[in-house]
């Protein structure tokens, strides 16, 4: 449902003239997946039952969650219906038929997301670019770092100097000791 009481109790009064015996409602966002309304519908779900929605951006703000809730939904022998959105009606053959194409072309979509990203990232190694994350020291830090824990300074001291946690100092120290030995 909606966070704002005002949208949560037209939204209600809706699913009531609906005919809804239950309603839930959630106070948490529709962008994250995992909503405690949510899990407690999914898991409570029995076959023949069928969820309704005002508007399937209360169910999920993402096409892929969406898709993922209906399958789980379906999975469960129940069924999904939405009032403003009367073509995405799981209890009716066509609204299936419009559901599944709605999945096949969000499917279609994450592949062509997917080549794209894979294709820019080989472009980017083709032209030299160094992907990933900046390194938190730079060549002259890390040679200052193994000479002062050299000296006997603290791996806190170390990480309070140079402004990075003290996992990182031990991963600098550890691949500083590795270089030596090869």
């Amino acid at each position: 449902m909606s966070t704002s009481r005002q949208n949560a109790d037209s939204q209600v009064r809706l699913l009531r003239q609906a005919g809804c015996d239950r309603i839930l409602v959630e106070a948490h966002s529709g962008a994250n997946r995992k909503r405690p309304e949510l899990e407690k519908l999914l898991t409570e779900l029995s076959k023949g039952d069928t969820v309704v929605v005002v508007k399937l951006d209360r169910l999920s703000r993402s096409l892929r969650d969406l898709l993922s809730i209906v399958r789980e939904i379906e999975g469960k022998g129940a069924h999904m219906r939405s009032l403003q959105d009367p073509l995405l009606d799981t209890t009716s053959p066509n609204g299936k038929l419009i559901f599944g194409i709605f999945a096949a072309l969000a499917e279609y979509e994450r592949d062509l997301i997917r080549a794209r990203t894979i294709e820019g990232l080989a472009a980017a190694r083709a032209r030299g670019k160094r992907l990933g994350r900046r390194e938190a020291l730079n060549r002259k830090q890390k040679k200052s770092l193994v000479q002062l824990r050299q000296k006997g300074t603290s791996l806190r001291q170390l990480a309070q100097t140079f402004a990075v946690s003290k996992t990182t100092i031990l991963r600098y120290l550890r691949l500083a000791e590795d270089n030596e030995k090869n």
